[in-house]
């Protein structure tokens, strides 16, 4: 039996992808904009591509931010795309201080313009990087990547990175170019991809199946 996923739609998401991706793992997919379908759904997606502040003013026309947070304390599982992950933060300092949805203890920030020696590296990161656990963490049972294989890449885009106040909240880290970037972060069944599963390949949607299962 498939389960029911809402895909939150505030004009800010590539939905068509993400909404396909859902589907070809087999899940019955509903794309909403109405508080109900949010706050009450059985497992809930937050994509988005584009800027943060911009993207919590359009969350909050519908009080959908008020339905993620009513969402987040069922239990239910949870995933923020990109910059969904993002706003799944206390905060963001792109372009100024901007609230976020406060799901996670933590900052949005810029992406050092250097290398760790110090030579200046493109921004955006862009293209298929590897992922590894962090430091604090040996590996990833119970979450949505225990089938993913250490340095599986996968594939970002964003100037900008997440960074969790807490150690234990950062799942999965990328290496780009010496710097680290907070790959996948997550808090009990709330989780964030920085990078696009539904544009990662068959790594990407082993990702969504297993957020599936949860």
């Amino acid at each position: 039996m498939s389960r029911l996923v809402t895909i939150i739609d505030y004009g800010m998401g590539n939905l068509l992808s993400v909404a396909n991706a859902f589907e070809k793992c087999g899940a019955e997919v509903r794309v909403s904009d109405r508080y109900e379908h949010v706050a009450r759904a059985d497992l809930l997606v937050l994509p988005g591509v584009g800027a943060f502040a911009k993207a919590m003013d359009e969350l909050k026309k519908n009080n959908l931010d008020e339905a993620i947070r009513e969402f987040s304390r069922t239990g239910n599982p949870f995933l923020g795309i990109c910059l969904g992950m993002q706003m799944m933060l206390s905060q963001s300092r792109e372009f100024g201080t901007h609230d976020g949805l406060g799901l996670i203890d933590g900052s949005v920030e810029p992406i050092e313009k250097t290398t760790s020696d110090g030579l200046p590296h493109k921004i955006p990161h862009i293209g298929w990087t590897g992922i590894r656990p962090p430091g604090s963490r040996d590996d990833w049972s119970g979450t949505i990547l225990q089938k993913t294989a250490v340095d599986t890449p996968f594939y970002f885009v964003h100037s900008f990175t997440a960074v969790p106040r807490f150690q234990k909240h950062r799942l999965a880290d990328a290496n780009y170019n010496g710097r680290l970037i907070s790959a996948a972060i997550h808090s009990g069944s709330m989780f964030g991809c920085q990078f696009h599963p539904e544009k990662s390949g068959r790594a990407g949607l082993e990702i969504i199946r297993c957020f599936l299962g949860m």
